[in-house]
């Protein structure tokens, strides 16, 4: 599994408004059964600080998303759904959400 990898929301209960999961854990923990995830959610993009930094706009296949880094869940690999691409061009964007949502500024 490839850090920044999307997958596509298998959870038939939350999959409409979290259609893409990221994946977000580094690729040296790639033995564990279990992953972390930032769910993308096709909601307007926030441009107020703080929460444009926690919830930053990312695109994805041509769609803007936003990153729902507050929703950071830890789940089964096997509960994956299928591999959809890749947000690694965008993984500074990913990585500055991560450390605001553990550090702040």
């Amino acid at each position: 599994m490839t850090q920044f990898a999307v997958y596509r929301n298998k959870n038939p209960r939350t999959r409409r408004v979290y259609p893409l999961l990221v994946d977000v854990q580094v690729e040296l923990l790639e033995d564990l059964q279990t992953c972390v995830v930032v769910p993308l959610s096709r909601a307007a993009a926030v441009s107020e600080f703080p929460l444009a930094y926690l919830t930053p706009a990312l695109f994805f296949e041509g769609e803007a998303y936003v990153l729902m880094t507050p929703q950071l869940a830890g789940i089964a690999r096997a509960d994956l759904g299928v591999h959809a691409g890749s947000l690694e061009d965008q993984q500074r964007t990913i990585s500055r959400a991560l450390e605001f949502l553990f550090y702040g500024f």
